[in-house]
């Protein structure tokens, strides 16, 4: 075999795996790596402010094309920097490989410059972290990484590399190589038959759609168990965009936060609930004895330590959810189609009627109003990514989703930030991998804004356009309302207004080369979104619509899905 540079091997490796674009920040102990990949010229790269923001510029790419996502550093606060976003991909199963520089291997003891253990501090937030040790092994240890990663519950990956041993030479051949299966987990056939008595012997089942579903690039098999079936379908916040909202057989979301009123009632006259690829995370359950109540729960997941972890369902089934739902599909379709009963016309009757105002035309602008503007002037091929704050809970309870990856919500660990290097992301994987030309828009808060502000230099620096549309109540909105309605009593430094509005946010865009607008009366959104996306098109890069918003605005919320809290007049 011929000798080449170990760097490139790995160069060899990422393409093979599907990788055209990265996103990292060069140092001096991963500068064989770069070279490589310069001496390559074929994946794009490109340079961050800040090294959690290529993590969540990899998480976004992922979401979008279901690959891997990968992200650079060098070595000491490099590495630290990328936890955060390492722990946002494994607590929304998004796979991304975070590689690292490190100092030489010899000089790892002695506490030199920039040399940290960032295997031992990513373990905890990984599927696995390794540090390369000898060179023969580096090629194979990058296809075990995209293979873990894409395993089973899919999540994020580290490889650390120390300097010396990415300089080195190994025999290797990327003619013969090619990346290594991925087996999916096939269900039990007894198991599946037991599920599909018990869905035939409900009066009143629904069928649940986690996040498995999306990654498990299940969504038209669910649609049709359900249209075959007769059997209405929800979706969790991870899961949103698994069917179109605008179908008739959804029946919204279930939750404390992010859910609708018929979403809730129709949860709670269910009888059996079929999830898929959902965690059963505490923002959708509530009080979980109100959540279980006389239920009975099928539980399908391609992890098994899921089942069982929050509670043990009356069904537990190890799968992939296609593989499942077109097993379950194959069976119902042997025993013949399901008449729509009581059941979908109750729930359409509750889709219908329990609804939540959003028609408002006061100023300062009320946030469902933004929503209202949002799902008549952004189509279905539009994607989106939000965060975490209340602006992202009106989003979840207001917005509507049509396709899978085209809702894009950091919903477990919800870092602050996330949205502008996910937008990146996003777009990048839309034209790069996809080959799309498909509208990005991120919706963000004012707080959340400038976690990471200074990727807007990247969009700006590689001609990114999105668009991202704030709703700014000069607030930390959610631990405001936490605090006031949380029984707490107080409003303890959360706000951030002062001078006329508190940052001038326009201004910051601006400062970075991009463009914005502020929004204060309701009449001017959709002008707004429309100037928006001619700018954003005119000029390559991200472009702002700032909404003032009401200070004090409250989402619905509760402890149990039984006792929601509305703060707004109903319709």
């Amino acid at each position: 075999m011929p000798k080449i540079p170990v760097m490139q091997a790995v160069v060899e490796v990422l393409k093979s795996e599907g990788i055209d674009t990265v996103f990292g920040c060069p140092g001096a102990a991963i500068l064989p790596l770069y070279k490589a990949m310069e001496q390559d010229g074929s994946i794009e790269h490109l340079i961050v402010r800040h090294e959690e923001g290529a993590t969540h510029m990899a998480d976004g790419w992922s979401r979008t094309t279901g690959n891997v996502g990968v992200a650079i550093g060098t070595s000491g606060p490099a590495g630290t920097n990328m936890i955060t976003g390492l722990y946002t991909a494994q607590a929304d199963s998004v796979p991304i490989l975070c590689i690292t520089g490190q100092a030489a291997v010899s000089k790892l003891h002695q506490e030199a410059f920039q040399a940290v253990d960032i295997v031992s501090i990513a373990a905890p937030v990984t599927k696995w972290a390794v540090q390369v040790k000898e060179a023969a092994q580096m090629p194979w240890i990058f296809r075990e990484a995209f293979r873990i990663a894409r395993s089973g519950r899919p999540g994020p990956v580290l490889i650390d590399l120390p300097i010396d041993v990415q300089k080195q030479e190994i025999e290797w051949d990327s003619t013969i190589d090619e990346p290594l299966p991925v087996p999916k987990s096939v269900p039990s056939d007894a198991r599946v038959e037991r599920a599909l008595e018990m869905l035939l012997a409900a009066e009143r089942p629904l069928l649940l759609a986690g996040g498995g579903v999306i990654l498990g690039e299940a969504s038209a098999e669910l649609l049709d168990l359900a249209e075959f079936l007769q059997i209405p379908i929800q979706a969790t916040l991870m899961g949103k965009g698994a069917i179109d909202e605008d179908h008739p057989l959804y029946a919204g979301m279930t939750g404390i936060q992010t859910s609708q009123r018929y979403g809730n009632a129709s949860f709670l006259e269910s009888d059996l609930v079929l999830a898929l690829g959902a965690r059963f995370g505490d923002r959708h359950t509530g009080d979980l004895a109100t959540y279980r109540g006389d239920r009975k729960f099928i539980h399908v997941d391609v992890e098994p330590t899921q089942i069982g972890k929050v509670f043990g369902p009356d069904l537990g089934i190890v799968a992939d959810t296609k593989l499942f739902l077109q097993a379950l599909l194959e069976k119902a379709k042997a025993r013949g189609p399901r008449a729509a009963g009581e059941w979908v016309d109750r729930c359409q009757e509750l889709k219908r009627t329990l609804l939540r105002r959003e028609d408002f035309d006061t100023v300062p602008v009320k946030a469902p109003r933004v929503f209202k503007e949002i799902n008549e002037f952004y189509g279905p091929d539009t994607y989106f990514v939000t965060a975490i704050g209340l602006y992202q809970i009106w989003s979840g309870q207001h917005q509507k989703a049509h396709k899978p990856r085209h809702y894009q919500v950091c919903g477990q660990a919800g870092p602050l930030g996330w949205e502008i290097p996910a937008a990146i992301g996003v777009k990048k994987a839309l034209k790069n991998s996809l080959g799309r030309d498909a509208e990005v828009v991120g919706i963000v808060g004012d707080y959340s804004f400038q976690f990471l502000v200074e990727e807007l230099a990247v969009g700006a620096q590689y001609d990114v356009p999105f668009v991202l549309i704030m709703l700014n109540n000069e607030y930390l909105g959610l631990i405001r309302m936490a605090e006031d309605h949380g029984g707490y009593d107080m409003k303890y430094e959360v706000d951030i207004h002062y001078d006329t509005s508190g940052s001038d946010n326009v201004k910051i865009m601006e400062a970075y080369g991009c463009s914005g607008v502020r929004v204060a009366d309701p009449s001017e959104i959709r002008a707004s979104l429309e100037w928006a996306r001619k700018e954003a098109d005119r000029t390559s890069r991200p472009v702002l619509v700032e909404i003032m918003i009401e200070r004090e605005g409250n989402t619905a919320n509760g402890t149990s899905i039984a006792a929601m809290k509305e703060f707004e007049p109903l319709p």
